[in-house]
């Protein structure tokens, strides 16, 4: 049967065989690791979905179930579970203990600690904020509340809780993060497959631009070489100066923030400005902030009204009714579906609207309610009736700009952060709370990068924040309405310019990398960005790199968000490797670690710490200048890093609609086998071969390998002739090779010595020092010291303090270079005097 607009896909029925249940208390067993603990006075238990879990129908899960003396033993390979049967649940009655390290215990209702997840908004955040609970524990346990989520009836709608009820589920996974994360994603609904658009750069600004403006401006952006997928307009496309008398009559249309009706003094034709985006190979997304309704002067209120039984005569304001089916089915195909037919892609929901129902329609005093579904937060029924509402026929994935609504919001991407102040300190705070979001499944925000308001102009600050936006779920440039608070390229001196200019060329040339992240995030379980614990749990280090953070499958990033020593130029971050072998994804120099390690990497305004695991492969779009278009290029790029096995399959399909699910999609390996005579091949496309060019240009950069490295190439078997280039700045081999996308190229790696050991770290140490401000006596003393031929003496020099504070960074960028293979901590092995 076919589901209403408004009814997701969800399965909340759980299999009997997982229940134990009695008079007052039902547990399921979802997993080994995962309870739902229900306990109702009335005995009446909850098998609606809600407005966080989805889907409750987890497999047969093998566990073990007996009474001991009024007690319930409740057993799986993971835990035990104990409950005084029919006792309403607190510290003493219901009490679960782990099998699995670290063999905790937790008694219901004890407060404990867990890592956090996100919040709601950063809005006026200058700096960190606090965020709410996730699901991963250094406890190895964590618990969500779910009792206060109203229920979706079988229509889809929002129901009413039985009273009385508590309704949590325990995650016991141990050190497990993401095992945690992904049950959790099981349990609430699989993050949807973003459209490709998404993953590029974003325009946004608020700002009253005009038609031409804009357009004009996105002109420049293609002149200037910056490639844009996303050109979001703020609240100015629609009326905002309300009419005097309106404001008298009704005062909460007096702020302008709501409105529905385009503002022709400033886009006189706005279908046409819209085809103009699309001709540019531009999405679009207007401005949201619903919270007041459809007041008299939209141009759609006689529609409006007339269809929410009001007289259009009247002039009475249309509120806005969150709880009315019928209301929300108007506010659909009167205020958004014309728009969206004109040409707007998507919407940006540019605030709360408020705390609850109540907020919007003064109906109560604070506190009191007439229904309980009173109390559901407007933002939460926004986001979700949105994003059912854009793909409600299958030509759009699920795409909504909004804020975060409480766990299980990753179903309704992108997230928006708000308003955050423009400081070194909010730039801090950023890196970590995208990693950690990932607690509570939280993948995909977007930040306003460069900050939204208030701060200083300060370009190396705004240069910093675009690499972090590179190398963020989404980057979006944003600012305020402000002349002054600029975010384009060019309006920073030229150095600033270029780099930032650079950056974005980046970002959209990492899209089948990114887009591909965005597949295995769907499909996989797996978010674009995880904190280091996730794959290192038992690792101390993992925990005390807050601003370092997986970013897909290959690469590490350390952001820098500090200002630069104004005597090296230099910056750093904190950097953790895992034990192996590492490498600068710019470059190419070679990081050892032997048993995990911690380092400060020093980089200059152009560059950021980033690095590939062995074995990387990172699959790129190649450079075409002028051209904004993401997606199946017939010009390709690969780096391939030295070390270790590794498959890299490329994933591309049509960059919107449900088509993949149906098999409209095509697979690529890439393919690294590290032996005694290493191999990478690029293996033949498979599936929906529509999807992509039928031949293709393949540049192969082997980055991180030895000067020395030597290949031969074939393709389908037979040698071809793949030109060679060495690039001594990143330490990368450079390849070219045409073939159909059915044809397997094949690349023969040979030499002696295959990973880069760094010979031109000298020579590097010399232009840090070429380039520092300090004491020519003290450049000369270090030049003496580092080009000894025993680096362990420097070692000892730069451990032992042997220079002043004010060049602490140069010493610090020098003793990266010189233990860029060794573990810093050798203790007794460095010689004395």
């Amino acid at each position: 049967m076919e589901r209403n607009r408004f009814q997701s896909e969800v399965r909340p029925a759980a299999i009997p065989e997982n229940m134990v249940q009695g008079k007052t208390y039902r547990f399921t067993v979802l997993s080994p690791s995962l309870i739902r603990m229900e306990y109702s006075p009335e005995g009446l238990f909850e098998d609606r979905a809600t407005q966080t879990v989805f889907f409750r129908d987890f497999p047969k899960c093998e566990y073990s179930c007996r009474q001991e003396d009024g007690t319930l033993v409740l057993e799986t390979e993971a835990l035990v579970l104990r409950y005084a049967v029919d006792k309403p649940f607190d510290g003493e009655s219901l009490v679960i203990s782990l099998k699995i390290e670290p063999a905790s215990t937790w008694r219901f209702g004890e407060d404990f600690e867990d890592m956090g997840g996100t919040t709601q908004t950063l809005d006026l955040t200058d700096g960190s904020h606090p965020v709410e609970r996730g699901i991963c524990s250094r406890n190895g346990f964590s618990v969500l509340d779910d009792s206060d989520r109203l229920p979706l009836e079988k229509d889809g709608w929002i129901g009413v809780r039985h009273p009385n009820a508590t309704d949590c589920y325990f995650f016991g996974y141990g050190f497990d993060y993401l095992g945690a994360v992904r049950d959790f994603y099981k349990l609430t609904g699989e993050p949807p497959m973003l459209p490709a658009y998404a993953l590029g750069n974003w325009w946004s600004r608020y700002y009253p631009y005009t038609q031409q403006e804009y357009l004009d401006l996105m002109d420049r952006f293609r002149e200037e070489d910056l490639p844009f997928s996303v050109g979001v307009v703020d609240m100015d496309w629609h009326i905002t100066q309300i009419p005097e008398e309106l404001k008298d009559e009704d005062p909460r249309m007096a702020d302008g923030w709501t409105g529905y009706s385009w503002n022709k003094a400033l886009f006189p034709d706005y279908k046409a400005f819209l085809k103009a985006l699309h001709d540019r190979n531009l999405k679009t997304a207007l401005n949201l902030h619903p919270a007041v309704g459809t007041c008299c002067h939209e141009d759609m209120y006689p529609e409006m009204a007339r269809a929410n039984g009001i007289d259009p005569e009247t002039k009475q304001r249309v509120p806005l009714d969150l709880l009315s089916r019928k209301h929300m089915e108007t506010y659909f195909d009167i205020l958004h579906h014309p728009y969206e037919n004109d040409g707007v892609d998507f919407w940006w929901m540019d605030w709360q609207q408020g705390n609850d129902y109540w907020w919007i329609h003064e109906a109560n005093k604070p506190g009191e309610y007439q229904d309980p579904r009173e109390r559901v937060n407007p933002l939460w029924m926004l986001n979700h009736l949105h994003i059912l509402d854009i793909s409600r026929d299958g030509s759009k994935r699920p795409m909504f700009f909004s804020r975060y609504s409480g766990p299980g919001s990753h179903r309704y991407p992108v997230g928006f952060s708000g308003d955050t102040i423009i400081t070194w300190a909010s730039l801090a705070f950023q890196p970590w709370f995208t990693a950690n979001s990932s607690n509570i499944g939280y993948c995909w925000w977007s930040h306003d990068i460069g900050g939204h308001m208030g701060g200083i102009r300060d370009e190396e600050l705004y240069a910093r924040w675009v690499q972090l936006g590179v190398f963020s779920p989404i980057n979006r440039l944003h600012s305020s309405n402000n002349r002054w608070q600029q975010k384009e390229p060019w309006s920073y001196n030229g150095d600033t310019e270029k780099l930032a200019s650079d950056w974005l060329r980046l970002r959209h040339r990492l899209f089948p990398y990114i887009y591909t992240m965005n597949y295995r995030t769907h499909s996989q379980l797996q978010p674009l960005v995880q904190p280091m614990y996730y794959s290192h749990p038992k690792c101390s280090g993992a925990y005390e790199v807050p601003n370092q953070f997986w970013f897909g499958s290959e690469l590490i990033a350390a952001p820098i968000t500090e200002k630069t020593d104004k005597v090296t130029g230099l910056a750093k971050s904190q950097v953790w490797l895992p034990k192996g072998h590492w490498f600068d994804f710019f470059t190419g120099l070679h990081y050892a670690s032997r048993r995990g390690r911690k380092l400060r990497a020093y980089r200059d305004l152009s560059k950021m710490p980033v690095f590939a695991r062995s074995g990387a492969i990172v699959p790129m779009a190649g450079y075409a200048k002028g051209d904004n278009r993401l997606g199946n290029s017939e010009h390709m790029e690969v780096l391939v890093f030295p070390g270790a096995d590794n498959v890299f399959a490329l994933y591309e399909d049509a960059g919107d609609g449900f088509a993949y699910k149906d098999g409209a999609f095509a697979m690529t390996e890439l393919t690294l086998s590290w032996g005694e005579r290493p191999v990478f091949t690029i293996g033949p496309a498979l599936g929906d071969l529509t999807q992509i060019p039928e031949k293709r240009f393949w540049r192969i950069g082997l980055r991180g390998f030895h000067k020395n490295v030597e290949t031969a190439a074939s393709v389908d078997g037979k040698p071809v002739a793949a030109s060679a280039q060495w690039d001594a700045q990143c330490n990368t081999l450079w390849l070219s090779v045409e073939a159909d996308v059915t044809s397997c190229i094949r690349i023969e790696i040979l030499g002696e010595n295959l990973i880069c050991e760094n010979e031109d770290v000298l020579e590097r140490c010399a232009k840090l020092l070429e380039k520092t401000q300090c004491p020519y006596v003290l450049k000369e003393q270090m030049w003496k010291e580092i080009s000894d031929t025993s680096k362990r003496l420097v070692v000892r020099l730069l451990f032992a303090g042997g220079f002043t504070l004010e060049t602490d960074s140069l010493s610090g960028a020098v003793e990266e270079l010189l233990t860029l293979t060794e573990d810093k901590w050798l203790g007794s092995e460095i010689p004395e005097n």
